[in-house]
This record gives structure tokens, sequence and C-alpha cells, in this order.
């Protein structure tokens, strides 16, 4: 913490940390102060000595110290320093009966003392006399682990320690360790298993008892419990359920008595419990439970009677009926004490209470009960659960203690931050099992039973504040009830989350017993009982109950102490110290049920008796009153009731000694008070007690020298004495926190106050909702729910400050500045629902249920309102009441404010406490201007007509002004009309007579009109579907309307409605913004609702519209139309799916790329325009469109098949490529189907009619007329495979018969030349590839802003490139995944347009090269565009049906016709570059650059022409070669086959035979060769090493895709053969045709190559024409020349080849 002022940094020891002690409560008593040189942090008290922590971890001890050596018997008046313990720093300590204990900041125990029970953990010692680490170590890890633990608490024969885990560890002596053991003392800490898995916040320990604070477990750790039906030691039901003739019976009052270690029979008198009963005895009529009787030393157990036998079933009701049955005897136990009873022999107080509580509920439930008392009822429940205990005994079954309590034990809380639907518990699901197994039995009446139970989930809202009503009927009522069920595991539970739809108003339930109902706490209800009547009634309306408590609270925050907490407890019970409403000890901890829901925050324990404190400063106190310690009359009380403290004391700290409590509390002035209940010591005497009057305190009385102490910041008490630890106010500070907490406790307490004082009387009126209406009655609900989150939230920062006082002083750890977040947005949430409520008038609505629930003053009310004027109306009361935290709210930043100045100027913690307090300050300025807004709006509805106000009025919404003095009207408006404008703050309304407009202010935009037309003060106001204008009576009525229009509409956007007022607000709202409208005019756009972006009063940007009929368009606007990408949806009701549009759109309708997927399962991918597909497109049909029946791509006219295009009919097996008119085949055409047919022709109305030609796959054509599709008709010659051929005229359709009337012709050796070229061409009859595919490239072009290929501006199409590559960049900017790195930086370097004057060199040729080798590559550039959309529909022509050989041709020409097109849109671009074969300049170096870049696609003068084949076949072909080379190997098919025959025979050959046979003169043969780096010599079996590097070489010719590439491949084999025979000869050579021809006849061989000659063909159709008289055409012809020889010579090479096989298999004489 920073330091204060320099007036506080002196602070002395004196004056913080002082400890006082004094015994007794008498006037004459003088607390002594303890002297020590450092602050005390805490201080412990035993029964004799005490122990303090001081400030730098240091441990003291003082008192009598028997274990100490060297010590006076009669103790040590001066604190004695604990020297073990300096080494160390001490964190936590704590004192026990005659032993102490400490915890180190690192976790660790040490322990000295007395340690005879073995309550100091350390085996062989029974005393201790110096601190000792005593080791916590969990076992069951693997390895073991030590545990660190958080602090430490001591009894009289035992230690419990809490770990960092909130695990509960124990050590010592007696039940009270809550462990599983019968040896004692055990020496080694053991967990408390029973509480693993829960969240342990404090644990304490009571002479012979032991508590625990815990939190709350989450709903969803208790919803995923196995439902639990049967005890989990005992295994007896934990319901039963009788079905009479008009009564069900359900009880959950079961019994478990292996939740009891048992007394000594000698030890206890009938007094304390016992029953003074005889030895147990044994008979078959007397079912005895296997239990243990505790020696001394040892449990022994003792087993149940072999004779056991099951009780008979009950008798009838009419046999019961008038009497009492006790026929059967109880199970009894040692000690006496009876199993499923409370004891019979307990105080007078406890039976007088169950006799009221039994007559109270025979009283009202006398018309439906058969029983004529409670006892009776009880009896018969309880034979009932003896049957069940007498089959195990016969079986038996002996039960077990190592089990714990199942957890349903819990008692169920309404758990303010647990949603009431996911409150399922085990006990709740157990119910629930066991209605659902008996409901064949008792039918529906079960079903309804189990219903109204749950009523009691609608008529629980309130936990803590229900004591602020009856406390005392309340505490006697759960007394009555957790007496009569001393060791029961549990209530009724919450149904599953599932029955919260099923609540019932069970009116007659309710009128059963109203304490029931009204008064009691969530915790049992032992056994229903349900009339008929009642059960006739459930099908009545549900009745909607309204929840104070809130949902979602905000619990989990870590920096706020939880107030969902339990208390647990467990050992002995002799003097009703546990809580359970009974004196029997407990094994095992366990739940104390009156204390759930309770928000306890700490406990204490005395030496019998035990104290809660709570958050409500209300302590609750139990166990033993022998001298009044518990602050209450009631001796002793065996459950928790409430100390009597006076009026607006609030307890905030308690400690109990032996006999005695002290309590710290706040009282008139924020200066913290002590009070003191219990023994009075006598002065001079500090053994002896005084029992007689005025040594017993009947309530608990203030110590008149508290005031004299300073700042007490707690307490302790142990033995006979009492201690406060008191800090002395330095500069203010001291008393600022303690200010700032004893407020936020005082307001916790007013807002539990109207809680339980007014929202619960209110919420139990059945006409509440009818009163309010349906509106305010959801508005009272959030209401309701806001205050319980405010309230929680208080109550923890209440929690949180009392905590911050008793640890350390650090002001940044305060939850108001960590959390102030939290606290603004919370109160800001509350005022707003407690302003919609007044705007609708709630609070005067309200008035009538007060009054009938309060009386007609409703002083109740007027009382909680403090401050309100006297007289005002009772609406205006409430109002007032439910603002009332706002005020403190102010006070929040008033104290911390006090806070700051303690502070230097210039620290951290000043400036943090003043920028938080200029937080919540500004906020209580906005909250009291958002009340006066509500109040003005208010006002304003009572003065507006009826009629209109239901329409219009809304809580959210708030009045800024109205024109109703006549200082606003509309221009042009009718003599007689009546204009009124209103203006909220979220719509501007225009009223006329009965009607009215409404213009959200989101969508309403306003400037002024220039006053120089004839004066007049005019606003323009725009709305998306109106524009008009207001004249305004003056110049400053125009200012005030315009400038409130414009904060409203500015506060709408903002939507957070915070005050903008002052510089934080703009001038002028935004033109541009994003809102939501719904049209009503328009009639395009009615009844649709947009989203999105606005400018001007028109959609522009991006935005969502909406229609009623489903249809949706998600995308971007341009004044007020779809325009640009969007998304569009419409659904078909037919199909059940929805047609889905993703693409451009463009004034309003589809226009350009996008894909169209409609709801029958087509595809279409293209361009569109007006709606329609127009343009180039590809349409998939099908219902799967993996597998498309067809697919058609090409081009389309207004939304039908016009042009060029490819028809795939899969389904058929055919594809047609030609032209289409009005989706009808027409014009010319080709034809290729699966089974080889080919047709290339005329069509008309979608059939082949007129002149074609009809190709089979085994060359028998036909070439005339055609009427039909397949159907000859006329005129025709008809050619056979070997040449023979028929003329005249043909019918029919072929495959099926065909009719001739003609001549037959067979060609002979004789005939003539003319008749020889008979050989058809193909081609003739199809579409040009000139004018295939002209949508695309008018797409291309358009896309440049040309209207027609060539024509436009090339700086405009720049520009268009720049603009596209923009608009692309910036739809992927929102989806990074759709592009890589190197993608982007692609598109980066296309930014740059490349620029270039004058001719074009070859150095700027290579960087247009580049620029169109990275365009062409990325689609979003119009030219990658062209290519993509190109390669589509190359592929889709050529590819599955389309890879016919007779297709090559028009293939290869299409490429060809490509290249060309593109060319020229590149020469557009680029108009300095020379046309095809051009010469490019020469520059200043370009023969050295020439030399340096080795282009490889370039002919021997690179640097001179300009061809489009070299530039743009790299770019196109690797695209296009899949399917381009699969049709020339179709086509070479035969030849290939021939020529790889030839290659794989003479393969067989060794290299030297092989040259020697091709011819190689002997002088070329290699005669080493390199093998793994080493030189060895060829011989004649050597096979493929020579030339090896050639061959190498000429096999990447297939791994490469152009013609150029190919050729350099060609080039760099000649090379190769030319270095390798140059090592050879090593010598100068010129090869001649006859040497070089079969030394590369020789490589080829060896290379393998499969195809050879389709790879010749592709070189030969697509090469530059360029390089075709260079050395690349030499060497290419010389391959085209081997590889033909080779074909044409094989049948000759292979003879010769299979000769000298023969005659001489090594050829080594060559």
């Amino acid at each position: 913490m920073e330091k204060l002022k320099s007036s506080g940094e002196e602070e002395s020891s004196g004056e913080r940390g002082v400890l006082h002690t004094w015994r007794g409560y008498s006037c004459s008593v003088t607390p002594e102060k303890v002297l020590l040189s450092r602050p005390v942090l805490q201080a412990a008290l035993g029964a004799k000595h005490g122990v303090l922590l001081v400030e730098g971890g240091q441990v003291y001890s003082f008192g009598e110290l028997p274990w100490k050596q060297n010590q006076p018997s009669s103790g040590t008046t001066e604190p004695l320093l604990e020297a073990g313990l300096s080494e160390q720093h001490v964190v936590c300590v704590a004192a026990g009966a005659s032993h102490s204990g400490a915890v180190t900041e690192d976790g660790v125990v040490h322990m000295w003392g007395d340690n005879t029970y073995g309550q100091c953990g350390l085996s062989g010692l029974s005393v201790v006399p110096n601190p000792t680490p005593v080791a916590v170590v969990d076992c069951e890890a693997t390895p073991p682990q030590p545990i660190r633990v958080l602090e430490v608490a001591c009894g009289e024969q035992h230690t419990l320690a809490l770990s960092a885990r909130h695990e509960v560890w124990s050590w010592g002596s007696g039940c009270q360790l809550g462990l599983l053991t019968t040896t004692f003392p055990v020496w080694k800490p053991h967990k408390v298993e029973h509480l693993a898995g829960r969240h342990v916040l404090q644990v304490v320990c009571g002479a012979s008892h032991s508590l625990a604070l815990v939190r709350c477990l989450p709903p969803p750790q208790e919803a995923r419990r196995l439902p639990a039906d049967k005890c989990g030691q005992c295994n007896q039901s934990l319901y039963t359920m009788t079905d009479k003739e008009d009564h069900v019976i359900i009880s959950d009052s079961h019994y478990c008595p292996l939740g009891v270690e048992l007394e000594d029979g000698d030890s206890k008198s009938g007094s304390e419990g016992s029953l003074g009963l005889g030895k147990m005895k044994s008979s078959p009529s007397e079912p005895i439970l296997s239990a243990y009787t505790q020696s001394p030393k040892s449990v022994i157990p003792l087993s149940s009677s072999p004779g056991a036998t099951s009780v008979s079933a009950p008798a009838p009701v009419s046999e019961t009926q008038g009497q009492t049955p006790r026929t059967e005897s109880q199970p009894v136990l040692a000690d006496g004490v009876v199993s499923g009873a409370a004891p019979q022999s307990q105080t007078s107080e406890t039976d007088s209470t169950e006799a009221r509580a039994s007559a109270e509920l025979t009283a009202a439930g006398a018309k439906c009960s058969p029983y004529p008392d409670e006892q009776a009822l009880k009896d018969y429940l309880k034979r009932l659960s003896d049957q069940t205990l007498a089959e195990q005994a016969s079986k038996n079954q002996t039960a077990q203690c190592s089990q714990p309590l199942p957890e349903s034990s819990d008692v169920f809380i309404s758990d303010p931050s647990t949603p009431v639907a996911q409150s399922v518990t085990p006990m709740g699901s157990a119910l629930n099992h066991l209605v659902v197994s008996c409901a064949s039995a008792v039918g529906e009446r079960v079903a309804s039973t189990y219903e109204a139970l749950s009523l009691r989930k609608v008529i629980n809202y309130w936990g803590p504040g229900e004591s602020r009503e009856r406390p005392e009927e309340r505490v006697r009522q759960e007394e009555h009830r957790q007496g009569k069920k001393s060791c029961s595991l549990g209530d009724i539970r919450e149904e599953e989350a599932e029955g919260l739809s099923r609540r019932l108003s069970l009116p007659g339930l309710l009128s059963q017993d109203k304490a029931e109902t009204e008064g009691k706490e969530p915790s049992v209800l032992a056994t229903v009982t349900v009339s008929p009547r009642l059960l006739r009634r459930v099908s009545r309306p549900p009745v909607r109950a309204v929840a104070l408590t809130p949902v979602g609270v905000a619990e989990s925050d870590a920096h706020l102490p939880s107030l969902q907490t339990e208390v647990w407890s467990w050992g002995r019970g002799q003097e009703g110290q546990l809580g359970h409403g009974d004196l029997l000890p407990r094994l095992q901890p366990l739940c104390i049920k009156s204390l759930s829901g309770k928000e306890v925050i700490r406990v204490a324990a005395g030496a019998l008796h035990s104290l809660a404190l709570t958050a409500q400063s209300e302590v609750y106190s139990w166990g033993s009153n022998s001298f009044g310690q518990l602050g209450h009359m009631e001796s002793p009380s065996t459950i928790p009731r409430l100390a009597k403290l006076s009026d607006g004391i609030r307890a905030w700290d308690v400690g109990a000694g032996q006999h005695h409590t002290l309590l710290l509390a706040d009282g008139d002035c924020f200066q913290p008070i002590l009070y003191y209940s219990g023994q009075q010591v006598k002065e001079g005497s500090a053994e002896s007690t005084q029992e007689q009057t005025g040594g017993y305190t009947q309530q608990p009385v203030l110590l008149p020298f508290c005031m004299n102490l300073g700042y007490v910041s707690s307490v302790c008490a142990g033995g006979q004495s009492c201690a406060a630890l008191a800090d002395r106010n330095v500069m203010g500070f001291i008393g600022s926190l303690h200010e700032l907490a004893a407020a936020e406790r005082k307001y916790y307490c007013k807002l539990t106050s109207i809680k339980s004082v007014l929202l619960q009387p209110l919420l139990k009126l059945e006409s509440l909702s009818s009163a309010l209406g349906p509106a305010c009655t959801g508005l009272l609900q959030n209401l309701i729910s806001r205050f319980g989150r405010l309230a929680q939230l208080t109550g923890q920062n209440s929690a949180s400050l009392t905590s911050f006082l008793r640890r350390s002083r650090d002001v940044r750890g305060l939850v108001l500045l960590e959390n102030a977040q939290l606290f603004l947005d919370t109160y800001s949430e509350y005022c707003a629902s407690v302003g919609n409520l007044l705007v609708m008038g709630g609070f005067q609505a309200l008035v009538r249920p007060c009054q009938d629930v309060f009386g007609k003053g409703a002083e109740v009310v007027q009382k909680l309102s403090e401050g309100c004027e006297d007289g005002a109306m009772l609406a205006d009361i409430l109002s007032h009441l439910f603002y009332l935290p706002v005020r403190h709210l102010h006070e929040y930043g008033h104290l911390l404010l006090k806070l700051a100045t303690c502070y230097e100027v210039n620290s951290m913690d000043y400036q943090k406490l003043q920028d938080v307090c200029s937080k919540y300050e500004s906020l209580v300025l906005l909250l009291k201007r958002k009340r006066k807004e509500a109040e003005y709006t208010l006002h304003f509805w009572k003065s507006f007509p009826g009629k209109m106000t239901d329409s219009l009025r809304k809580p959210s919404r708030r009045l800024v002004c109205e024109s109703s003095n006549k200082a606003l009207t509309l221009q042009n408006a009718g003599r007689f009309s009546v204009n009124w404008f209103i203006l909220f703050n979220d719509a501007l309304v225009h009223a006329q007579f009965s009607t009215h407009h409404v213009f959200p202010l989101a969508t309403l935009w306003v400037e002024p009109v220039s006053e120089e037309n004839a004066g007049l003060y005019g606003l323009k106001v725009t709305s998306p579907e109106e524009s008009f204008t207001l004249l305004a009576s003056s110049p400053s009525e125009k200012a005030k309307w315009l400038r409130s229009i414009n904060q409203a509409v500015e506060q709408a956007l903002s939507g957070t409605g915070m005050d903008t007022s002052g510089a934080a607000m703009r001038a002028d709202p935004p033109i541009s913004r994003t809102a939501s409208y719904t049209f009503y005019k328009d009639s395009r756009l009615k009844e649709v609702m947009y989203e999105g972006r606005w400018l001007a009063g028109k959609p522009n940007g991006r935005g969502v519209l909406k229609w009623p009929d489903g249809r949706m368009y998600t995308g971007t606007f341009k004044n007020g139309l779809e325009d640009g990408y969007g998304d569009y949806i419409v659904p078909n009701k037919n199909l059940n799916k929805s047609d889905h549009y993703q693409g451009h759109w463009k004034d309003g309708k589809m226009h350009g790329f996008g894909n169209f997927r409609y709801a029958t399962g087509e595809l279409y991918e293209g361009s569109f325009q007006d709606n329609m597909r127009h343009g180039h497109g590809m349409l998939r049909s099908g219902k799967l469109n993996s597998t498309s029946p067809s697919v058609f791509i090409g081009q389309w006219l207004h939304d039908k098949k016009t042009g060029y295009g490819v028809f795939d009919d899969i389904t058929r097996g055919e594809k047609y490529m030609g032209l289409w008119q009005e989706d009808l085949r027409q014009g010319n055409g080709v034809i290729v189907t699966q089974f080889g047919l080919y047709y290339e022709g005329a069509f008309s109305n979608n059939k082949m009619m007129g002149t074609g030609v009809l190709l089979s796959e085994d060359d028998t054509t036909f070439e005339g007329d055609f009427s039909d599709d397949w159907t000859l008709s006329g005129k025709g010659t008809l050619t056979m495979p070997n040449g023979d051929y028929i003329e005249g005229s043909f019918s029919g359709v072929w495959g099926t018969g065909l009719k001739i009337s003609g001549s037959y012709y067979k060609p002979n050796l004789y005939d003539s030349d003319k008749d020889k070229n008979r050989t058809l061409k193909l081609g003739r009859l199809a579409v040009p590839s000139e004018e295939k595919w002209k949508a695309v490239f008018g797409e291309c072009w358009s896309r440049l802003g040309c209207e027609s290929p060539g024509q436009g501006d090339t700086s405009t199409a720049w520009d268009n490139i720049a603009i596209a590559l923009t608009t692309n960049r910036r739809q992927h900017r929102d989806s990074p995944e759709l592009l890589s790195r190197s993608h982007n930086k692609t598109l980066e370097s296309l930014e740059f347009i490349p620029q270039h004057v004058g001719p074009v060199t070859l150095e700027k040729y290579h960087i247009i090269r580049r620029y169109l080798i990275k365009a062409c590559d990325t689609p979003l550039h119009p030219l990658g565009r062209l290519v993509e959309t190109l390669v589509a529909v190359y592929r889709m022509t050529y590819v599955g049906v389309g890879a016919n050989r007779r297709l090559l041709q028009q293939a290869v020409n299409e490429i060809k016709s490509y290249l060309s097109r593109i060319f020229q849109i590149v020469r557009f671009l680029f108009p300095d570059l020379p046309e095809e074969g051009g010469l490019l300049a020469e520059g200043p170096n370009e023969k050295k650059e020439s030399e340096s870049s080795g282009n490889k696609i370039d002919s021997p003068k690179p640097g001179r022409v300009v061809s489009s084949s070299a530039l743009l076949l790299p770019v196109l072909l690797p695209r296009l070669y899949p399917p381009l080379f699969t049709l020339y190997a179709l086509e070479k098919e035969k030849e290939d086959d021939v020529y790889w025959e030839c290659v794989l025979r003479l393969n067989k050959q060794p290299d030297l035979a092989l040259l020697a046979f091709l011819g190689v003169h002997q002088k070329f043969w290699p005669v080493t060769m390199t093998l793994h780096g080493e030189k060895q010599q060829v011989l004649s079996s050597t096979k493929d090493a020579c030339f090896a590097s050639a061959v190498e070489t000429l096999q990447q010719i297939s791994t490469t895709f152009t013609p150029s590439d190919k050729l350099q491949v060609i080039q760099l084999t000649f090379e190769e053969i030319t270095q390798e025979v140059l090592a050879l000869l090593k010598q100068d050579f010129l090869w001649s045709m006859d040497d070089l021809f079969p030394v590369f006849l020789y490589v080829v061989l060896r290379a393998r190559i499969r195809n050879l000659g389709s790879e010749v063909s592709l070189i030969e159709d697509l090469m530059d024409p360029c390089v075709q008289h260079g050395e690349h055409g030499i060497m290419f012809t010389t391959l085209k020349v081997v590889c033909t020889h080779t074909y044409t010579h094989t049948h000759t090479l292979t003879q010769t080849s299979q000769l000298y096989e023969v005659e001489s298999p090594g050829m080594a004489f060559i």
C-alpha cells in the first residue's frame, strides 16, 4: 500500500494492532493492554493461555504454559516469544484448551503444548514444549504429496486444518475428528473424507465438537449426482409412500443411526439426553439394528438377533383410527437412543415445542388426515421404516460406517445464483424415482402429489430476508421440524429441471398448513397428506410467480466472497451444540439445515455452544445456555436461534469462550462497539463462577469501555477471557475504512428489510398479477431480479469489507476499486429497470396491492422509505424507496474521496481512488438525470390521449420534448389539420387526430433549411420512406429542436444511454450509420426488415434484407438498392428447400458473376444480367451435383442458351459442342458419344438436320443429309474402313439398319489419284475456333472497360484492373484464410502497373512477361479470370466423352485461337508491344543481357522476335496439357504401340551390340564408364551405360509442357552426346548427319519414351514458327526423323535384331 501522508507515516506500534484483554462484563472491568514492540495481527485464546501473531510473522504466548520448562505455575503475564518460529514467517495462529498451533506462509503446520490426546499430531510425546512441524501429507497420491495448509483450529482434544485445496484435515481424539475410525488418538493428520469435493471456507473447534463453513456446491455438480433413494450407510429407503383410500402419504422421515457415535451408558444422565433404559433385549417381534457401542477404548458392534423377523403390513385405516399403534417396539441402541425418533427424555422445552407444533399440524389437517394426532402418524411411518430395518436384519447385513453420508443430506436452499431450472438435487431425483416406480399402484394421484410438493419452489423465494418477519415463530417451527427428525438425511427435494414448467396452483395444499407455506424455510416437509379435493384441482391454470432471487448473480467472481454457504457440524452434541435439533453425537459432518440460505459468513465455537454470523449482521447461536452465552433465554437450544440484539445493532465479528460470547458490532456511529453475553467472572477469583443473579445475561450487554479502545478490528474469546484488537485513527484512514464498511453493512440490512418486509408479502398476494397487468408484471419481475442482483452484490461487498478490516489494509484490495465496473453496471441496470416500471405506471399500480397487504395507510412502506416527504402519495413513496440505491452510490463516492485525502496527492493510491470516485459520481449524476426523464415521461403519459398511449408507451421510451405549444408545425399542412410532434429517446412521433406515425431515430436524418427562403425556420427531416419539412416558430425553437433531435439520434445510435452532453457530444450524428428498419410503404420492400449501413436515408454499404416469406439478402447496397456482392436465399415451400444465389448485383438485380443453387438441385455458375442468366455460364442439372446427369457450359442470352456451348448429357453418354439458340441446338455443331461415334454438321430445332458427317469407332464414315438425331435421310456417301464406299440415297437410324439406294464402289490399284484423295477432313462443319467462347473473351474486354474487342482506352483498362484488384482484396480481407501469403504478395506486386515509354526493348519485354505470368496466376485479375475460365471450358470440352481422337485438331486449333485472342488483349494493354512476329527494339546493353539470361524458349536470336506462343504458352499450356496430351495419345495410339514394341525388343541388347546394330561408328563407342564415382571398362555385356547422361536428359521431355521446353530438352540431349564424344575423341569434332543420326537413334531407343510420337506431334503443332528454321528446328527434325524411321522400319529392325541375337548374342566381334 502506498504510504499515507507524512504525518501518518511515523505511526507508532501503539497506534495500530493493540491488544486488549479482560474477563467478564461488569462496569468495573478494565481491559489490560498487552504491550508488544510490534502491532498484533491476530490473537487466539485457549482455556488459560493465549497466542499472538505480530507483524513480521513472529509468535508470542502468554498465560499458563505448563508445557514450557522453567515457567511459573501461575503463568506469565508478559508475552513470551516462541523462538522455535523465529526463522519462520507465520500467517495464522490458533489456541486450544491446552495446546497451540501456527501456520507459516509456505503452508507448514507447527504444533506445541499438551499432546495427551494426540492433538499436536506428534506420536510418542505427551507434551510438546516448543513449536514442532507436523507433516500433513496426502498418502493417496502417488507419490505422496505434502498438503499446503491455510489455517488451523484447536479444540480440547483435537485439531483441524484447512488446506489450500479447501479440504479439512484432522487429528487428535474423539468423534469430533469426523474420521471413520475406532482407534484413538489419531496421531497422523487425516482428511475428513465426508467433506471431500466441497469448498470449505473456515473451520473452528469447540471443546468436543467441530464446525465448518462450506460454500454451496454449484448446480451442475449437483445435477450430475446419481439419484439417491436409499441411505448411503444403513441402506434403508429414504422415502416411504403409502396409498390409502383417499390419501397419498409420502414421508422422508428416515433416521440413520450410523451417523451417531455412542456414549458410554453410565456417563450421561437422563437429563442430558439419555433414555436411561436398561439392557437391550431381543425378541422375534423386536427387530434389532446392527449398531456400535463405544467403550472407553474401542467401539464394539452389536449383532442383530438371528431370529428377528419382519413386521407385518400396517393395519387398515379403520383399525388405526382412534388409537395410537404402539404394539411394536422400536429398535433401541446403546445408551437408550431410539432409532427413528427424537429422544423421548429431552428437555421440557423441546417437548413443549413439539407438542405445540403437533397440535398446529393436527388442527390444520383435521379434515384430511385419518390419524387423530401427529404422533399416530409418526408411529405409523415409523413402522414402515422398521419393516425395512427388520428385513435387513434378517439377512444379517452389517451396517457399514465406512461409507460417508450421501450428499442428499444437504438441505435445499434458494440459491440466488442458481437458476431454478437447474436446481436438481439427488433427493428430488430419488423422489422422482419413487413416484415413477409406484405410479402403477396409485395412478395419477401420486404424480399430482409430486406436483404439489413442487409448489414449495413457487412459494420459496426468500432465504435470508425471512428472518425479519416473525423470528420467534419461525425458529420455533424450525426446532419443531428438526427435533422430530434428528438425523434425517434430507428433505423432500425439488423436482427435476423439467418440472419447472409444471408448477401448479394448489390452494388445497396451501390451506392445510398456513405455516408451511407462509413462514417456513425451504427445509423439510416430512410427511405430506394430499386430499382427493386437492387431486381434483391440480388442473388449474398455473400461477405465474415472480422470483425475487436473481438467476445470474456474479457469485463466481474470485474477488467477492460467496454468500451461498452452509454450516456443517460433527462431534458430541450433549448440549445441542451441533444444531441438528437433538442431543445426539455425529461421527461425520452433517449440514445444519436451518442455516442453509442464511448467508453465513463466519462461525465460532465455544466449549459447549456455537455461533454463526450472517451477512445481514445477525448472530445465530445454539448449544449450552447455562450462563446466557447464547444471547437469548432458550436453554438449551438444539437448533440455531437468533441472539437478541437491540434494533440498529449490526454484529460483524464474534468470539466464543468457555461460557461466554463476545460480539463486535456497529452502533449509532461507525466506531465499533462490543457486546458480551454469558458468564460473569468474580473479581479477584478467576477460577470461581457466579451462577446466582447477576452472573447470567439474559441478552447481550454493551461493554461500556469499548469506546475507549479505539477502532476494534476483531475480537476473540477463550476460556474465561476476552480479547480485542484495536487501531487508532491515523489521519482519518482507519476511521474512513470503518465508516465505509459500516455503511455497507447498514445498506445491505436495508435492502434485506425491503425484500422481507415489502416485496415478500406483496408477491404472496394472489391478485398481484391481475392488478399490475401483463406489462407491469414482467417489469416488476425484472426489477426484482435486478434488485436481488444488487442486494447480492452489496452483501458480498459487505462481507469483503468486513474481512478487509480483519486482514491487510492495502486500499488497492478494495472490491469497490478492483471491480468498479461490476458495481457501475449493476447499478445502471437496476436503475434502468426502476425507471421502466415508473414510466409504465407500475408504482401507481402497486398502490392497491400495497393497501391490501399493509392497510390503507401502508405505514410499513412509509417507515422503510426514509427521507421521503410527509404526506407524499404512496406511489411516490414506492418510487422514492426503490431509488434509494442511488443515494448509496453517492455515498460510495463520498467515502472513497474521504479515503483519498489520507494519501499524498502524487501517490498511485490517491490517483486510483480519485479515478474510481469520479466514475461513481458521474454515474450518480447520470442516474439522477435518468430519473428526472422517467418522471417527466410519466407526467406526459398522464396528459396524452389514451387511445394512442397503449401503442406508444414503452418501458424504455423517454420523452425529450413535444410541440403541444405549437412551436413546431408541418410545412404545407392543411388549414384544419392538427400536427403534434413528440420527440422520444428512440423515435419521432407525428400525431394527427387519432392517427400517428413513428419515425425511429436511428434512421432519421435532420438538417436545417436555409433561412433565406421567406424567413422560414425550417428543418428538413429524412427517413427511409418519407421526407418532410418542419417549421419552427422562432430561431430559438429551431435551434432547440435541431439540437434535441441530433442529440437523441446520437444517443439512439450509441445505444449506451450515457450522458452525451458536453464535450463528448459530437455536433451532428453521422450521416453514415448502422441501424435496422422495417419498410411499410415501399412496394418492393413492404414489410421487409433491413439491418445494416445507411447513408442519408438509403441503405448503403453492407446490410441484410429479410422478407416476411423467408427471403433474405445479405450483401452490399448502394443508394438503397442491392449493389455489389451479395447472398440471396429464396425458400421453395413445395420442395422444402431454398434457391441460393451468391454473386454480384447492380441496381437491385443480379448482375455480374455469381453462383445460383436452385432448390431443384441445379447449379449455375456464370454471368447474370437483370436477374437472368446472361453471358458465359455453366449449368449443372441433376439431383446429385457430384454426379450430375447433364452439364452445360457456354453462352446465355436472357436466361436461355444462345451462342456457342458444350452440353454433356451424362445420362445418354453424349457431348454436344456447337451453337445454340433459345435453349435449342441450332447451327453447326459436333457430337461425340461414349461408344466412339462422331458427328459434325448442321442442327435445327435441337436435332441433327441438314448436311453432316458421321464416323464410327471402326472408321466407317457417312457424309450426307440427316433429318433427326442419328437418322440418315437423303443423299450421301458411306465409306467402309477398307476404302470401299457407297453413293446414293440413305434412310434409317444409324446402327439399326439402313435402307440404301445407290452404287457400290471398290477402289483398286488402278484408280486415279483423284479417287485416292477421298480422305475426309474433319472440322469443316464444326464451329470455327475463332467463334468459340466469344462470351468469355467479351466479358474480359468488358471488365477492362471496352464495349467490343480492342475498342477502348488503355488507361481506363488499367484503372479497372486496379479497381478490381483492390475490391477483391477488400472482400478477402475478412477471410484471410482464402489467400496464402504468397498470393497476397502477388496481388501487391500486380498493383504496380508496368511503366514503359517508347519502343519495347528486351528488358521491358521481360518485365511484361513476368507481369503476365503473375496476372494469369490469380483469378482476381481480369487476365487470370480469363485464363481460369478458358481452362475450365477446355477441360469441360475435351475430358470424359470429349476425349475422342477425332477432336485433336479442333483442340489444337482452339489453343491457337486462345493464344491469338489473349495476345490481342495483351497488345491492347501494352500498345507499344510489336505484333505477332515483330522484332523488339535493341537496347544499349541488349547483347550482354541476352547472353546472361539464357532464355530457353526463344530462337537463336531471342531478342528480336515477339510471338504469342513464346509469351503465353508457358502460362496456358501447363493447365491444358492433360486433356490435350490425352487426345494426342489416342490419335497416335497405334503408331506408339508399334514403336514401343520395337523399343522393348531392342533394349534387350547390351550397349555395344546395339551400337553396332544401329551402325554407330566404332570411334564413337564409349570405352569407359563412370559407376558410383569410379571409372570402369565397358564390356560386351554392359547395358544402359553408354551415353547415360544424354539418355537421362532426353527422358525429361515427358516432364515438360510447352514445345519450347521440350525443344530445350532435345538441345541439351545433343549437347550431352557431343560432350561425351569429345571426351572420347579428345579433339575437336564436327558432326555429320551420317554420324549423328545412329548415335541419336541409340539415345532415343535407350530413353524408352512411351508416347514419343505424341510428343513429336505436339511439338510440331504448337512450335513457335520463328524457331522452325533455327538450331532448334534442325534438332527437332532429327528427332522426328528418328521417330519416323523407327516406326517405318520396325519390322526390318526387329528381324535383324532377332537374327543377331541367334548368331551372336554378345556381338563382341564388332
